[in-house]
């Protein structure tokens, strides 16, 4: 599988980048209530930085902005798990065939390279600007609120949303890190 299809699968859910129990599933061919009960059993495994499940907004948003055949076979109460770059990595450790393993170095190696698509590249920076000129576009276009149908309000709220991470997202990941191994100063 390309590292493009799996980072399209990645989405920004909480100012963490995570990819959905649904897509994770298609991937490692396996059903997703399956690989919700392997997790389930090792539930230990996940703390809620490697893994949480969407609230009814969250879903809602998102599911909106695809179209989400899934959505329709997903009974109403079971809101998707989410999982991290943590998460998946742990995921490796309770879907134990080898296909899994592949999968999941793949799937690390997507995260790892937007990670450093962004810091390398300035596009944060890139994206923050854009992402403001088309919010004064809509600002300038949509003058009177009320009239905008309620998908286009939910976009405009999903421009301000992700504004307002990549603002914090841009700052933890240029922070500089701190160095590893045994330290002779001391």
């Amino acid at each position: 599988m390309e590292i493009e299809i799996i980072q399209n699968k990645i989405y920004s859910v909480r100012n963490q980048r995570v990819m959905l129990d649904l897509d994770l599933a298609k991937m490692y061919n396996v059903e997703t209530r399956v690989l919700n009960q392997a997790v389930k059993r090792n539930i230990e495994r996940f703390p809620e930085d490697f893994m949480f499940q969407l609230n009814e907004y969250e879903w809602n948003s998102m599911s909106s902005q695809f179209v989400m055949t899934s959505k329709s076979k997903r009974p109403k109460s079971a809101l998707p798990l989410v999982f991290t770059e943590h998460g998946v990595t742990m995921l490796s450790s309770i879907l134990r065939s080898k296909a899994a393993i592949q999968i999941n170095i793949q799937i690390v190696r997507a995260f790892v390279a937007m990670r450093q698509s962004f810091a390398q590249s300035g596009g944060i920076t890139e994206i923050q600007s854009e992402m403001k000129e088309l919010k004064a576009y809509i600002d300038e276009v949509l003058t009177d609120y009320n009239d905008i149908n309620e998908d286009t309000r939910i976009q405009i709220e999903l421009i301000n949303q992700s504004l307002a991470e990549l603002h914090i997202d841009h700052k933890t990941i240029l922070k500089p890190r701190k160095k590893i191994g045994f330290n002779t100063e001391e």
